[in-house]
């Protein structure tokens, strides 16, 4: 793969205030802020522009949850959920430097996003169902793929993980096998956190004394269909990325667990012996 250049601007000198997002041979520009000031950065010219936008914070559940839109105008959708939009705390939002983006081009990258976003199942999405596709040339249609490309490059740079799909392992990865509880589950570390694979088996019930943060990711997988009620126990219906092999174990055997003690290949050998052996 190609490396790539990503320039990101701090508009005020602080990392957690405005930054704008360039990326070598791309036309677009992102502009990652808070909500807190959104009523500072508002007025750039760039939000004259169509584009689409993710908003990102935690919903009433206390899970992280995401709304994905788009408009013919950044400024005046914005506003509109700033007013009425409690649970967002930041923002992304794409346009093009060279204002080539149109309606179609917006609403086009906005489903796919959505589509994207549901099929991960990595946090919760505020919008429901993706929009149908909007009826577009080949050559536009070919135009929004490349920049939703560009866009899932610069996503992960700022720290926005739901639109990640799973990769398939490395050839020097070893599949990781974890048991306990009467569950067997298999999967691989990876640079963006642990995935699990499809058809393992996870505990039907968590112990009492399971760290929240394990019982709330367990009900949302639930919630989501990603787990689901098989046999006795839980069933993982898609590969699907914790953030650490500690977190994955945690779901999976319904309590807390050292991921890199826990995960162990065909030899026996845990995940923090593969890790000693690579380094």
């Amino acid at each position: 793969m190609l490396g790539a250049t990503i320039k990101i601007f701090l508009a005020d000198g602080t990392p957690e205030g405005l930054r704008i997002i360039e990326k070598s041979n791309w036309t677009g520009r992102g502009l990652d802020f808070s909500r807190a000031d959104w009523s500072l950065v508002r007025n750039r010219t760039d939000f004259d522009r169509p584009g689409v936008y993710v908003l990102s914070g935690r919903n009433l559940t206390g899970d992280p949850a995401a709304y994905v839109g788009e408009a013919d105008e950044l400024r005046a959708r914005l506003n509109q959920h700033y007013a009425t939009k409690d649970f967002w705390t930041r923002a992304i939002a794409f346009t093009s430097k060279d204002e080539n983006l149109n309606k179609a081009h917006v609403r086009y990258l906005e489903s796919r996003l959505i589509a994207l976003g549901l099929a991960a199942k990595r946090i919760a999405l505020e919008n429901g169902n993706a929009p149908t596709l909007p009826s577009m040339s080949e050559s536009d249609r070919a135009e929004s793929e490349g920049f939703l490309l560009e866009m899932l490059v610069v996503f992960p740079v700022v720290g926005m993980l739901a639109f990640e799909q799973v990769k398939p392992p490395a050839i020097s990865q070893p599949k990781l096998t974890l048991r306990g509880r009467g569950i067997v589950a298999t999967g691989h570390d990876s640079s963006e956190g642990f995935v699990v694979y499809s058809g393992s088996t996870a505990a039907r019930a968590a112990v009492k004394s399971v760290p929240p943060y394990v019982n709330a990711i367990r009900s949302r997988l639930l919630t989501g269909g990603v787990l689901v009620p098989e046999a006795g126990n839980l069933r993982l219906s898609q590969d699907y990325t914790f953030d650490s092999p500690s977190t994955a174990a945690g779901v999976m055997l319904g309590r807390s667990s050292n991921g890199r003690d826990a995960w162990k290949d065909d030899l026996g050998r845990t995940l923090k012996t593969l890790q000693a052996i690579t380094s």
